[in-house]
Order: structure tokens, then sequence, then C-alpha cells
């Protein structure tokens, strides 16, 4: 079923104005107990087929048999981001679609993909909390820089900065500088039930390391890319895609995913 709330431009106005504050917003009670489950329990059959180990499902084509596919086929919803990207870019998005990904951190290969701190593609990244861990120091939590920097009017640049930032050498700094408390980013502990939202584009993000005894899912729906149709974009999202794929694939020996056009 689709997600629980009343969209209005009330609604957008309130939560675009908290990520511009806040860095982010939370819509709360807005999966229901009965939708949280059935996404437990499918992402625990996914899980068992990598073996305990990290993997991230990309595109449509890996999760159309999950609750997911209502969330993205929802007209409420895609109305909801379509409001917070007008808000965001000062105009209507070029496409209405919404870009699903699973993100299952767990085992010792979740613990390195963990800290990859990293601007999304997409101008508006909304977040539903599957499997949050509650117990222990290494919970994954979410942290976040927001609002960092601004859309880029060239593609170039912001393949450029993405290049300069997601790698693991300045990585290692960032972490470095929040163990010397040079750097502190927003620590956000989230709820499963709600839906967080930020401006996936302009926050430098990454989740703090799991456990390897502990299980950390997420689902991501990303809309409004600024720079659709741009032959680097298509590019990054291949190699994005591609690496999901053969990660996934070396956990669970599952079959590739087709990449999106």
């Amino acid at each position: 079923m689709p997600l629980s709330f009343d969209m209005d431009e009330q609604l957008a106005q309130r939560l675009a104005a908290e990520i511009d504050t806040h860095g982010f917003a939370k819509l709360s009670g807005a999966v229901t107990d009965a939708d949280l489950q059935q996404l437990r329990s499918w992402t625990d059959e996914q899980a068992g087929k990598h073996q305990g180990e990290y993997f991230a499902y990309h595109g449509e084509a890996m999760l159309s048999d999950s609750l997911l596919s209502s969330y993205w086929s929802d007209p409420q919803f895609k109305s909801l981001l379509g409001s917070l990207y007008r808000h965001a870019a000062r105009h209507d998005a070029r496409s209405d679609r919404i870009f699903p990904v699973l993100r299952c951190v767990q085992g010792n290969q979740g613990k390195r993909e963990s800290n990859a701190f990293h601007y999304d593609a997409s101008l508006v990244t909304a977040l539903i909390p599957v499997f949050i861990p509650t117990e222990g120091e290494e919970r994954g939590d979410l942290m976040l820089f927001p609002n960092r920097r601004r859309v880029r009017s060239w593609v170039l640049f912001n393949v450029i900065e993405k290049a300069l930032l997601q790698n693991k050498i300045t990585r290692g700094w960032i972490v470095k500088g929040m163990q010397r408390n040079w750097l502190k980013p927003y620590v956000l502990r989230l709820e499963p039930g709600s839906v967080y939202f930020f401006w996936g584009y302009r926050t430098l993000h990454a989740n703090q390391p799991c456990g390897a005894d502990v299980k950390r899912a997420t689902a991501l729906f990303h809309f409004g890319d600024p720079h659709t149709g741009s032959f680097a974009t298509r590019l990054i999202l291949r190699i994005n895609q591609g690496r999901a794929r053969r990660m996934s694939n070396k956990a669970g020996n599952q079959p590739p995913a087709s990449t999106p056009s």
C-alpha cells in the first residue's frame, strides 16, 4: 500500500523549510506497522541470499517484487518529491521518475561500506529505515554535513568535485578529522516507521560503522537529477550500479540486474 500521509503544499513547504534550516526533515508515522513488517520480511529473505554480507539493490528491476514498488509509483509521493525539488531548484524537475535503492549493511563487508561520504546525484533524497540497530556502539547512525554546496551549473564541475571527495584518501581524512573533533557532522538516529528527507545533492553524508553482527537496512528514493541526461551522469550511474551488482553477486551469486535506461 502507499505511504500513509496526506499530500498538500503546506506539508511540502514545511518539510522544505525544515531541510533548509536543520538539514533534514522527518515525516513520522508514514510507514504503517504492517508495511514495515512486510519490508523487513522481504529484506530478511534477500539478506539470506547474501550470506550475511553487504548488498545493495539499485533500480526498479531488482525491487519490483517488493512493497517498495507501491511507494515509488504512488502519485502522492511523486507529488511531494516534485514539490520539494521545485522549492530547492526554483523550477520543476525534468522527470518525475523516482529511482529506488535498497541498501543493507551487515557483516564484515558492511563495515568497509561505512564512512563512505558522498553527495547524491539527485537533489531530493527520501530515506525509509527498515532495520536500524538499537544497541552497541556501532549502530550505523546517519551522519550529515548538511547543505554544504549549491547546485552546480556545470556538470563537469560536479563530476570533478565528487571525484575529489568520494575516494578512499579524502574519506580517510574526513574520518580522522571527526576523530580529532575537527569535523563534526550532525548524527541522526533513524526511527523505523518514519520517512526522512534531505537535499542529497547538497549534503555530504554517510552511515557510521555497524557491528558485523547487526543489520542496518534502508530504502532510498532519489528524485530530480539537476544534470539529468548528461553523459557524465549516465556514466556515473552505470559505474555505481555495476559496482553494486558486483558486490551483491559476489556475496549471493545473484544474476545481474538490467541497467535502467
